[in-house]
Formats: C-alpha cells, sequence, structure tokens
C-alpha cells in the first residue's frame, strides 16, 4: 500500500511579491535606460529652469528690440522699464507669453545638449584623464548639435515674444507654439523654422563653453575648498559658469534674436541678410556696444536658469545613479 507524502516546503505554493528597491535599481542600470537618462534628466532640468525664468527671458527679448536700427539717442530702456510697459495693461500673465514654445525648446534643446554632453564626457572618461579642453570640446559640440534640434522652437519662441510691439492689425496673434510653428512654415516655408540658426548655433556653443565647460571646470577648483559645503559649491560654480556663459553668448543671441525676429517688409525684402550683415549694420547704425545692452538682465536670466538647470541636473544624477 503505497502512502502519499506530506508537502514538502519546495511545494509550497509562491505568492509573487511586489517589486523590490533591488529590482528598480536593476531597471535604471539596463544599458536603454542608463543611456537615455542623461537626455531626460537634461531635459526635466532645462523645462523646470525655463518655468522659472520665462519672465527675465521676456523682458531680454524686449529690451533687444527696442530702438532698432537707431543709434541710443534720449533715455535709454531698461529692464524696470521693460517690466512696466508690459503690466501697464494689467496683465501679469503677459511675461509669460511663449512658454509652450520655451518648455517645447527645452524639451528638445536642452535635452540633447545636456544629453549629448554627458554622453561625451561619459566617453572621455573611458579613455583616461579629463581636462580643460577636453570639457570645452563636448560643451562646443554638444551645443551645436542640439542647437540645430532646438531652432524651430526657439524662432516660435521669438516670435511670440515679439508679436506684442507690432501694431494691432499686423500681429498674429499665435494661440501656441504648435500654431506658430504650422503658421510660419506655411506662410514662409518650412526653411524659416530654421531662420537664424547660425547664430544660434554659434551663441549655443559659447553659451555651453562658457557654461558646461566652466561649471565643471569650477566644481573641480572648489573641491579643496573645505569650507564649503556640497551644496554651496554646485551654487558657485553655476555662477560662475553663468557669468562666462553670457559674457561669450550675449552678442550672438543678440543676432539672433533680430534674425529670428524680422519678417519680410513692403518691398519684400528682410532687414537683414544673414549673422555678418546684421553684425555690420547693428554695429554702424546703433554702436558695438549695443550687443551688450541689457548685459545684467541676461545675466540674471543666463545665471538662475543656468543655476536651476544644473542642480536639477545633478540632483536627477543622483537619484538615479
Amino acid at each position: 500500500m503505497s502512502s502519499t507524502s506530506a508537502p514538502t516546503l519546495d511545494q509550497t505554493p509562491t505568492i509573487a511579491s511586489a517589486p523590490t528597491p533591488a529590482t528598480k535599481q536593476d531597471f535604471l542600470h539596463t544599458p536603454a535606460v542608463r543611456a537615455a537618462l542623461p537626455f531626460v534628466n537634461g531635459g526635466l532640468a532645462g523645462m523646470s529652469a525655463t518655468t522659472v525664468i520665462q519672465p527675465i527671458d521676456m523682458i531680454k527679448v524686449r529690451l533687444q528690440l527696442a530702438g532698432q536700427g537707431v543709434r541710443d539717442s534720449g533715455p535709454k530702456p531698461t529692464s524696470l522699464s521693460i517690466t512696466r510697459s508690459l503690466l501697464a495693461s494689467g496683465k501679469f500673465l503677459d511675461l509669460y507669453t511663449g512658454l509652450s514654445a520655451g518648455l517645447l525648446r527645452q524639451a528638445v534643446y536642452t535635452t540633447a545638449r545636456l544629453g549629448i554632453f554627458d554622453t561625451f564626457m561619459a566617453r572621455l572618461a573611458v579613455r583616461g584623464k579629463i581636462g580643460f579642453k577636453e570639457r570645452a570640446a563636448a560643451g562646443l559640440s554638444a551645443g551645436g548639435l542640439a542647437a540645430m534640434a532646438g531652432n524651430p522652437a526657439d524662432l516660435a519662441l521669438i516670435r511670440m515674444q515679439s508679436d506684442g510691439l507690432k501694431p494691432l492689425a499686423e500681429r498674429a496673434n499665435y494661440k501656441g507654439v504648435f500654431d506658430a510653428l504650422g503658421r510660419i512654415a506655411r506662410q514662409e516655408g518650412v526653411g524659416a523654422l530654421w531662420s537664424g540658426a547660425a547664430p544660434t548655433v554659434v551663441r549655443a556653443m559659447a553659451l555651453n563653453f562658457g557654461q558646461l565647460a566652466f561649471f565643471s571646470e569650477a566644481k573641480v577648483r572648489l573641491q579643496n575648498i573645505e569650507a564649503m559645503g556640497p551644496r554651496g559649491k554646485t551654487l558657485a560654480a553655476s555662477a560662475i559658469a553663468g557669468f562666462f556663459a553670457s559674457f561669450f553668448s550675449l552678442p550672438f543671441d543678440f543676432v539672433k534674436t533680430r534674425l529670428q525676429k524680422q519678417t519680410r517688409g513692403a518691398d519684400g525684402k528682410l532687414p537683414y541678410k544673414g549673422m555678418v550683415d546684421c553684425f555690420a549694420k547693428v554695429t554702424r547704425e546703433e554702436g558695438l556696444m549695443r550687443f551688450y545692452r541689457g548685459f545684467g538682465t541676461y545675466y540674471v536670466r543666463i545665471a538662475p536658469h543656468a543655476m536651476v538647470t544644473l542642480i536639477v541636473a545633478d540632483w536627477l544624477g543622483f537619484i538615479t545613479k
């Protein structure tokens, strides 16, 4: 007579357990996720910064477009006077004009910029010690490549922010970034979406050279200062990077704004033929220092944007290690 044996522990039915932290950690370390994280973190960081800085960017663009084609005469426009005129109608949200285009630009431009920079830096680290030259080359390359991809959104942002300067009858009154992109493509051709691409690329390369290379270099230099904590070092490095990014990129940002804002006049001609022509005409008609008009406002826009972007990117990088 055969007897049935009692079930062993091995035969006991098991219940599927919830994913453990180790499982989640393994997911974060899959090759596809590791490759995508620098891009995702970069985009989220840039969009966070843009949401905070958008009003300052609006004031910066209006300052650059004030007095076009005329040498300084009479009271100069200031960030305060521009802000007052924008708020005169009682609409605070006017300072956020073009936010949808700004967010799209960051989703494309900063995602690519920081993602490509981190990817280049990781590959350079495998080869050996990374110096300032390597950081600078990675920053310049990342900025140039990302700027080409983000130019249409950048163009839409400038058009939306400058629309309020036109007479009421001539305003486009864009409903949002996609409305702006669609109408520009239909009315001026798809190629118009890359208007001002040359100064945009050069500006991005100059900005990234100042921002990413000097941020990375400043962090290394500040490591030995024991009186500063990690957060203090990150903030100090961001402020230093913001200054150099502003100094190197403002002239190209000025030209980019002028080129992207311009539309054909009654004679069918554009005010500027290109980047070199814009530099020459502004220097001749408005003076060399016009390129640095609003440097303080630009720095106040660039430095906090750099701080928020780099701090959020650092934090996202830490929690997704």
